[in-house]
């Protein structure tokens, strides 16, 4: 059992030299503008509003850090959580995509401490252009963090159908589909299981 004793902002940054000392397993989240993953980072934190939930795709371009507390088998731990700005939102210039592309990379490919990569699909939509291209960055970059996939807004899919989404998610990411968490911040759904696979990867030793 994992209950949340307590989730805070951090610090925010655009520079290596910003991050924060290393302290803690750290894990990131990247996804499209507007794919749920502040949703997601509140529903799994169980707060409404720790994360800022906006209307305007791709308004987050920083990184931002929040770190917290679990309670797991009567013991603490600490995650630190990195928002990863949302990638791929068509009406953003030219100048700010390379700009969030070059933070992302260098955030990705020079954290010791970044032990997973939460990559957020649309459910409802599918894995699109983008996420592919993010995916085979992570699988061919210099990081050694876990990859898992959540496939956000289920709720939005008809049950019976969860199952095949998810395999056409796997099959277009090219990942197992056991890598592939079926997601739902209004329903609560796949919380314990995304923590389950978070921690494990905190706990794992580097190669």
């Amino acid at each position: 059992m994992i209950r949340v004793l307590d989730a805070r902002f951090f610090t925010t940054a655009t520079q290596a030299h910003q991050y924060p000392k290393p302290a803690f397993p750290e894990v990131a989240f990247a996804g499209r503008s507007n794919v749920g993953k502040s949703s997601m980072i509140n529903a799994l934190c169980g707060r409404k509003k720790l994360v800022r939930v906006s209307n305007t795709p791709g308004r987050t371009r920083t990184l931002n850090f929040f770190d917290v507390d679990l309670e797991v088998e009567k013991k603490k731990r600490t995650l630190r959580l990195c928002d990863l700005p949302g990638y791929g939102y068509a009406k953003a210039s030219k100048t700010d995509r390379d700009q969030w592309r070059k933070m992302i990379s260098e955030y990705l490919d020079e954290r010791s401490v970044l032990k997973a990569v939460v990559a957020i699909v649309d459910a409802e939509i599918g894995a699109q252009d983008s996420d592919i291209q993010m995916i085979e960055y992570l699988s061919a970059g210099n990081s050694a963090a876990q990859i898992l996939v959540v496939a956000t807004k289920i709720d939005r899919v008809a049950k019976s159908k969860w199952f095949g989404r998810r395999q056409k998610i796997s099959e277009a990411l090219q990942v197992p589909l056991e890598a592939v968490v079926a997601f739902s911040s209004t329903e609560r759904h796949g919380i314990d299981t995304v923590w389950d696979r978070l921690l494990a990867a905190a706990a794992a030793k580097a190669p």
